[in-house]
């Protein structure tokens, strides 16, 4: 292997090493910031959003299919329906747009 390689293998490990246990070292006592409690709560919801997100705009032929599927997924989650409901919608919505002959 090269030498570049291990390198990058080595300082992707102590990076990731260093981020999963400085909180434990640093912080041994409770946090009480509300501000920092919220933050930390919704890193990992952010985190998925800012992944999925362009992953959804980039899954099909056409970005239009796809915002109308994505549109019509967060209409039927909002409505409270199911994640399987609101799964075929979404896969129904993109295609009937893309069946459309100017899209």
């Amino acid at each position: 292997m090269r030498a570049e390689t291990m390198l990058s293998i080595l300082v992707l490990g102590l990076t990731l090493y260093a981020v999963r246990m400085l909180p434990l070292t640093l912080l041994r006592h409770e946090i009480k910031s509300k501000w920092v409690r919220s933050f930390l709560y919704y890193v990992p919801y952010v985190t998925l959003t800012v992944m999925t997100f362009p992953a959804i705009l980039s899954a099909t032929d056409s970005t239009v299919s796809a915002a109308a599927g994505f549109v019509a997924a967060i209409l039927m989650a909002y409505g409270g329906r199911s994640l399987f409901q609101v799964a075929i919608a979404g896969c129904v919505v993109v295609a009937l747009v893309e069946a459309l002959p100017f899209i």
